[in-house]
């Protein structure tokens, strides 16, 4: 079946999302993703895609951002949900990944039964508090909000060596292993980010003294050569829409290498929105999209790459 054949979509976008229904927001509270694209400087579309064809079998996106507005309308935590189960998407994980997106994430969580959480200091983040003198504090708050029952993960925790220079490299590998350690101690799952830092944080995972028992590279950008070592130590990749990008052959390798029972999902809505609607605003109703590429790519068809898929989610994160 071709990829067109896959990618078949419904015509209408789901109503939260059109601002003839739910209203354009002026509200520039909170974070917001830039209406600009980061390396081109065009000026991205913001009107939300169309619904794809609802998946054959649930799925849960396990890493989305839904205290990150984007697009014309801003939408509840529910209206995205509902929006997601309505093509087979029946819950999600919220992460935060600062203090105040981790209190956010805390009040979704409690109040919409179809998310569990995630929580951490971005690797970034972590570089610019230690400047002002404030990563302690905020780590002893996100370690307080970890212990939360539904939270299921501490992150997104690890690396980034594209947007922080050498500079802050010593004071991520800290946070890093700090994040880690809570994760051990506290019995979550572990959500890592990885830019431009595939080596170091292979090297701090293989000589932490423990591991937590999921260990889950969000929004996987590594080749084969990395999903290798991800077998071997029974780390779990979690694909994003990058992999249904034209020029990524190297991360659809990587998928081809993965053990099937070590394969997630995920949006990173707002961002990373696959394709055919790349730079348009992403939301968690879109997570078929790259889930049927998923399922083409392994050669499966998507009743059995969402099962699958649904039980590794199951097995890292608990029931939801």
């Amino acid at each position: 079946m071709s990829t067109s054949d896959h990618q078949r979509v419904d015509s209408a976008v789901p109503a939260a999302y059109l601002p003839e229904v739910n209203g354009v927001s002026t509200d520039e509270d909170g974070p917001q993703r830039a209406a600009t694209e980061e390396k081109s400087g065009r000026r991205r579309r913001l009107e939300y895609p169309p619904a794809p064809e609802p998946l054959p079998v649930p799925v849960v996106d396990n890493h989305t951002h839904l205290d990150f507005r984007d697009g014309l309308v801003k939408v509840t935590v529910t209206q995205a949900m509902d929006a997601a189960a309505a093509v087979g998407v029946i819950g999600a994980v919220q992460v935060g990944c600062n203090v105040e997106a981790a209190r956010f994430t805390i009040e979704a969580i409690e109040a919409e039964p179809r998310l569990l959480g995630a929580v951490a200091i971005h690797p970034n983040d972590a570089a610019r508090l230690a400047e002002r003198g404030g990563l302690e504090e905020a780590l002893a708050e996100i370690e307080r909000l970890a212990d939360h029952p539904r939270v299921r993960a501490v992150g997104e925790t690890g690396l980034d060596y594209f947007r922080t220079g050498p500079e802050g490299v010593d004071v991520q590998k800290e946070s890093f292993r700090w994040h880690l350690d809570l994760a051990v101690r506290l019995c979550k799952a572990l959500q890592i980010h990885d830019r431009d830092a595939h080596d170091d944080v292979v090297e701090l995972l293989l000589s932490a003294p423990e591991l937590p028992e999921h260990v889950v590279f969000h929004c996987f950008s590594g080749g084969p050569e990395l999903a290798r070592i991800c077998n071997e130590h029974g780390w779990y990749m979690s694909f994003a829409g990058p992999v249904t990008f034209k020029a990524n052959d190297e991360l659809r390798e990587a998928l081809r290498v993965a053990r099937p029972e070590l394969i997630l999902v995920e949006t990173d809505a707002p961002f990373l929105t696959p394709h055919p609607h790349r730079g348009r605003p992403n939301a968690p109703y879109l997570m078929p999209l790259t889930l049927r590429h998923l399922a083409e790519v392994r050669g499966l068809d998507a009743e059995e790459m969402a099962a699958q898929i649904m039980e590794n989610t199951t097995r890292v994160y608990g029931e939801f």
